[in-house]
């Protein structure tokens, strides 16, 4: 191989610990041994690759294999961002090499009392001053409606915006008012984000439990939980600082509101207490970088240790 060995498990940056995101546009994107460049009229920037969580691809930017090689070896999620959406067009493998993760993630979706209780979990972790113990899947939707509404309301006093509601049209992010520009392209940033620490852990971005029917289905999930204190807060303020070009100015508000506040931090904290027991989540750090296999022995949560033949007859 020509370049520098790819990174062992061990040696890559965790989730929690990366930049949330980098967005470049209208640049040649390439590598320098470990570290991503950006090159366009004005010159090359070099960013660490184990550092960086979603590479965010915009208008008018070219990424040589190279550069692809190293992203994906450091884990990170590439993003191509449209005018309108996120489609998530390419993930490296996880830092997880354990599917525990995953695993859980599955046993939830798959059992309809598990999963109408995570969906509950998520409404409280969004609304904690909410009772949903015994509410149903349609009663949590329509208080979530009118919560949200609510938010937007409050951002629109608190910042002096006008809101009607939230109205653009997918794949033309100029077919809309200002502040929806801006939530537009601030949800795009942070669906990025979220992307990149599900890839991470190992976990299915189309395994939803509120949405369902898309490969994204979770990032949805996920997002939701940190909208109202990011990409919507931030939409609002740039828009009333009377920016001329909301949509990309949001990123730079969106960036500093998701560092402050420690959000893919808090993302993985959030993705472990949702699907693990209290018992695993003190051990579950080390036990998801840990590179083993085993093989599934037919009985429930029971396995049999990997690399061994177990045929116990002769030959």
């Amino acid at each position: 191989m020509v370049g520098s060995a790819p990174p062992e498990p061990t040696e890559l940056v965790r989730a929690e610990d990366r930049l949330s995101f980098v967005y470049l546009e209208r640049c040649v994107v390439h590598r320098d041994s470990n570290a991503i460049t950006a090159t366009d009229d004005s010159g090359t920037l070099h960013i660490p690759a184990a550092m960086i969580g979603a590479l965010l691809l915009g208008p008018g930017t070219r990424i040589t294999h190279a550069a692809m090689t190293l992203v994906g070896a450091c884990a990170a999620t590439v993003v191509w961002v449209g005018e309108g959406g996120v489609r998530c067009y390419a993930a490296g493998r996880p830092l997880a090499r354990s599917s525990r993760l995953l695993e859980a993630q599955a046993r939830a979706f798959a059992n309809q009392r598990d999963r109408l209780s995570v969906a509950r979990r998520m409404y409280e972790l969004r609304f904690p001053d909410e009772d949903v113990s015994n509410l149903t899947m349609q009663q949590l939707r329509g208080r979530e409606g009118a919560r949200v509404r609510q938010i937007y309301r409050d951002e629109s006093r608190r910042t002096g915006v006008d809101w009607v509601k939230r109205d653009y049209k997918p794949g033309d992010l100029t077919d809309s008012d200002p502040v929806n520009q801006a939530l537009s392209s601030a949800n795009t940033c942070l669906y990025g984000v979220v992307t990149a620490v599900i890839h991470a852990l190992g976990m299915s971005p189309g395994l939803g439990f509120v949405h369902v029917g898309h490969d994204q289905s979770f990032v949805y999930d996920v997002a939701d939980l940190f909208k109202a204190s990011t990409s919507i807060p931030a939409a609002f303020e740039v828009v009333a600082s009377g920016s001329t070009d909301p949509a990309n100015d949001v990123r730079r508000v969106l960036r500093d509101r998701l560092m402050s506040g420690g959000v893919m931090d808090r993302c993985v904290d959030v993705l472990r207490e949702l699907f693990l027991a209290p018992q695993e989540l003190q051990s579950v750090t080390p036990i998801l970088y840990e590179d083993a296999m085993s093989i599934w022995s037919g009985r429930a949560d029971s396995t049999l240790a990997a690399g061994q033949n177990h045929d116990r007859g002769r030959t």
